[in-house]
């Protein structure tokens, strides 16, 4: 790491895709608006619904996923992390899957497939290395769901290729499917983790309930069922009762961390505040399906805007900051991202009272990560002080 000495936007995997994970979901939200309000016709074989949808959860999550791991493998297995040249031609490998997408009806049917394929192939690849050298086997389930993540993503672009209305398939079930499960693992790691920290600098007496223990195993196994469950039989009114019950297994489990201790410092709690759209997502769409209404999509938006979107900003905030040696406390403008990123969420649940609200959302999204953009783009660009 000290022997690089290229820019500093290639010296730790979060920085490239943390920053243009998040510029990509701002220009994306202004395409997916115009393709919306018919200004523009979308170059590509998706449809426009079905690409925003793929944008979102493979795209820019794909992208967080990336600087996540590359940061937090190194930790996990005591290696050094993979810097300069080799992160610039994965990061590239990234930005071709999102220009061969867009422009995919201009591409021969396979090729948009296979370039944005290898990038998750790719990552998965560099994993794996590290996990093996580094005899890391615990953390071996992440990269089997970045796998299954993968398999997704695939079965999406067949899903689109033959015809179908990709942004309701299993593709994208299993896709959303996978991340919620990554939040219920990875998030049921660090939200309690980092909770006791504060608590212990705050001195307060109070402690969440250390992770993994037995019934966070038991939530884990059952969510896996009741997901697999959703992917494979997503109208059965068994699985809407099962999406029930998942619900009230999160509400109970994040109960024990110990949330509302730790509304002084919004770095903390907008964890816990973006853990609880799991929860929340598992009981609206359960309810959705068991009263047989029609609001799917408007259900999965809790999961895909929010346990996603939100804890992907709450991680990048907070791993940006911690990364490039600032405070590890929110300002006036991360506190404004939060708000802007759940206010985008909760509008976008009003849609069906009033179509309008969709371009509110929009605006509250664009506003969010233009906001992350502006606030913490400078550090990610810079070298750490």
């Amino acid at each position: 790491m000290r022997a690089w000495t290229g820019p500093a936007l290639f010296s730790f995997g979060f920085r490239p895709f943390f920053l243009f994970g998040a510029i990509w979901a701002f220009l994306a939200m202004i395409v997916w608006l115009a393709a919306f309000t018919g200004l523009v016709d979308l170059p590509s074989r998706f449809d426009p619904v079905s690409w925003h949808a793929h944008e979102f959860l493979f795209g820019y999550l794909g992208a967080v996923l990336a600087g996540f791991l590359l940061t937090a493998v190194p930790n996990w297995t005591g290696r050094l992390p993979m810097v300069g040249w080799r992160l610039a031609v994965l990061f590239a490998l990234w930005v071709a899957g999102r220009a061969a997408v867009v422009f995919s009806a201009d591409l021969p049917a396979a090729a948009a497939p296979a370039i944005d394929l290898a990038f998750p192939l790719v990552l998965g690849a560099l994993i794996l290395r590290e996990i093996v050298a580094g005899r890391n086997w615990r953390n071996l389930m992440v990269l089997g769901l970045l796998a299954v993540f993968s398999c997704a993503n695939a079965l999406f672009h067949v899903e689109a290729l033959r015809g179908d209305y990709a942004a309701q398939g299993m593709g994208l079930r299993l896709g959303l499917a996978t991340a919620v499960m990554m939040i219920a693992v990875i998030g049921g790691r660090i939200v309690p983790s980092f909770t006791r920290n504060w608590l212990a600098r705050s001195e307060t007496a109070a402690r969440p309930a250390p992770p993994m223990q037995r019934f966070d195993k038991l939530v884990l196994v059952a969510t896996l069922a009741i997901l697999a469950l959703w992917v494979v039989q997503p109208f059965e009114r068994l699985t809407g009762a099962a999406l029930i019950c998942m619900g009230a297994l999160h509400l109970a489990r994040q109960l024990r961390w110990q949330g509302h201790r730790t509304l002084a410092e919004p770095l903390v709690s907008v964890l816990h505040a973006s853990y609880a759209f799991i929860p929340l997502g598992a009981l609206a769409l359960g309810l959705d399906i068991v009263t047989g209404r029609s609001g799917v999509a408007d259900a999965q938006h809790l999961w895909m805007a929010g346990a996603i979107g939100a804890m992907t900003l709450a991680v990048m905030t907070r791993a940006t900051l911690g990364h490039t040696g600032r405070d590890l406390t929110a300002n006036r403008a991360t506190n404004a991202i939060y708000l802007c990123l759940f206010g985008a969420v909760f509008t976008r649940l009003l849609t069906p009272v009033w179509a309008g609200m969709i371009s509110v959302a929009g605006l509250l999204w664009l506003a969010a990560f233009l906001g992350f953009v502006l606030a913490y783009g400078p550090a990610l660009l810079r070298p750490k002080p």
